[in-house]
């Protein structure tokens, strides 16, 4: 039907009823006003990153650039697009996060068991307790920690210096050594927030994701609710949304 047919026949093309725009409107609002509000508190409660990690005899093991530049060895290489970190990512390969917490926890234990300590609970402690110390910028680990590093650092460089074909990573991917510490750095890191206590609460920056039974890093109870809150919401609202177009097909126009 032409414009002029409509116009001659006085019919209208259907349009939406206001309702619904000033619906979308509203909804539109309150979602950006949700994003901005995510994204300030998410600034706002980000974990440190440490100037520099020492041990508690005092040698530095890495610092708060070589965590900055490994995050940009990660991005450079597209790691992203092979494996992920805090669960984001590519599914080729490992969570780099998960993978350095429970590898260097098995270390850690080990080196407990073998000086004839409690191992488990030791490596629990080791995880569990943040101190880092925000005037000084300084994250203190332990010895135990530090040959964790040493062995993941020497792991990584194997990893991405002569990966296996079947990994999807290029032969060669990294072969610098201060990149590969710097990686490894960073890996250490995202581990620690997953892992250590914020201050004042019983959980991690990462609400104790991802999971490790070594380190006893289950999901909070917070984290199961909201989740299933958040799914919930979701079927209701959709049932609620094919309800009403359902019952009243022509609500809309």
């Amino acid at each position: 039907m032409t414009r002029q047919t409509e116009i001659t026949s006085g019919k209208r093309p259907p349009t939406l009823a206001r309702p619904w725009i000033q619906g979308a409107a509203l909804v539109t609002v309150v979602g950006m006003f949700v994003l901005i509000l995510m994204g300030f508190l998410t600034y706002r409660e980000t974990p440190p990153i440490p100037d520099k990690v020492v041990t508690t005899t005092g040698q530095t093991i890495y610092t708060g650039e070589d965590i900055t530049n490994g995050q940009g060895v990660f991005l450079a290489n597209g790691l992203m697009e092979y494996g992920t970190v805090y669960g984001q990512g590519a599914y080729l390969g490992p969570d780099f996060t998960a993978q350095y917490l429970h590898d260097s926890a098995e270390i850690v234990k080990a080196e407990y068991d073998a000086l004839g300590m409690d191992g488990a609970t030791r490596t629990v402690e080791d995880y569990r307790t943040n101190t880092y110390d925000a005037e000084t910028g300084t994250l203190t680990i332990s010895p135990a920690q530090a040959i964790a590093f040493e062995a993941m650092r020497v792991y990584y460089a194997d990893m991405f210096g002569t990966p296996e074909q079947k990994t999807g990573l290029l032969p060669n991917q990294i072969t610098d050594p201060e990149k590969i510490k710097q990686l490894t750095a960073y890996f250490a890191w995202t581990a620690w927030t997953s892992a250590a206590e914020r201050p004042g609460a019983s959980y991690s920056y990462t609400n104790n994701w991802p999971g490790e039974e070594l380190v006893e890093n289950e999901p909070t109870s917070d984290t199961v609710l909201w989740s299933a809150f958040s799914l919930i919401a979701l079927l209701v609202g959709a049932a609620i949304l094919f309800a009403i177009f359902g019952r009243w097909n022509n609500i809309a126009w």
